[in-house]
């Protein structure tokens, strides 16, 4: 598979994952601090395996980074999981910017041509 294409697949995932409102909780919760997935899930209304199945897609998704410690599993955030979805949220706002920027000027360009309105 082609670069682009495999980050345009990999932004997709974290675009799915993040679709959930508790993966996004998860992620604010990991993002500081590294937690076990026990402490993790005292943090929801759900079953611990509900929880897991979260982390699962996160981790599958390249959000999360998972360290074991004996028993234990240990999750914290992985920012640059998110660096494909950046780079997508930059270009749209700079395509959104750049569309709003030429409707004002075509705007004032009307403007500014229309029969008994006052150039300077």
């Amino acid at each position: 598979m082609p670069e682009e294409e495999r980050q345009e697949s990999a932004t997709d995932e974290a675009l799915r994952a993040l679709a959930e409102p508790r993966r996004r909780a998860i992620l604010r919760l990991v993002a500081h601090d590294e937690l076990p997935a026990g402490r993790i899930a005292e943090e929801f209304d759900v079953s611990r395996t509900a929880v897991s199945q979260h982390l699962g897609v996160l981790k599958a998704a390249g959000l999360l980074h998972e360290r074991r410690d004996g028993t234990r599993r240990l999750y914290r955030a992985r920012p640059e999981g998110l660096a494909g979805l950046q780079v997508f949220l930059d270009e749209m706002w700079a395509t959104s910017l750049d569309t709003a920027r030429r409707l004002v000027e075509a705007e004032r360009g009307l403007l500014d041509e229309a029969p008994g309105s006052a150039v300077g």
